[in-house]
């Protein structure tokens, strides 16, 4: 994939992810936060090309660390989209917990949440199209 090529398809991942937010979690208020972060420009995306979870977790260290330098007032909130890895949510899901060791190895555990969303995301205990499940469905893999 050429540069052009692989800067227009993140920026496809990226418009996606914003009108999923914009129409799902702001739409349906299924998040009370994302709004006001949203409205003041203060969300972060981020398109991983990762497309092993090792290369994954490498972004998500440098988003996080970034994410903690930054203003809080310019940047609050971070979208790190990973369209290439983890398509299976079992798969994800797993990955879920190493995500929670990179919080505690950057000593963030507490200062930062990782919330996680997928195409397939399934709530333990539900059917797969149980309502209560679209509350974490994203069109791509997201941290």
């Amino acid at each position: 994939m050429s540069d052009v090529d692989s800067q227009a398809w993140a920026d496809t991942v990226q418009r996606d992810m914003q009108a999923w937010l914009e129409r799902a979690v702001i739409g349906l208020n299924l998040c009370p936060f994302a709004k006001a972060v949203h409205v003041k420009g203060q969300i972060h995306y981020t398109v991983s090309r990762a497309r092993e979870p090792q290369t994954l977790r490498e972004d998500l260290v440098r988003e996080l660390q970034a994410l903690q330098a930054a203003d809080p007032a310019l940047r609050d909130t971070t979208l790190l989209m990973a369209p290439s890895v983890l398509q299976d949510f079992l798969d994800f899901n797993d990955f879920l917990g190493e995500a929670d060791r990179v919080l505690v190895e950057l000593g963030l555990e507490g200062e930062f949440q990782i919330a996680s969303f997928h195409p397939q995301f399934q709530f333990a205990g539900t059917v797969v199209d149980d309502i209560t499940n679209y509350t974490n469905r994203a069109p791509y893999p997201t941290l």
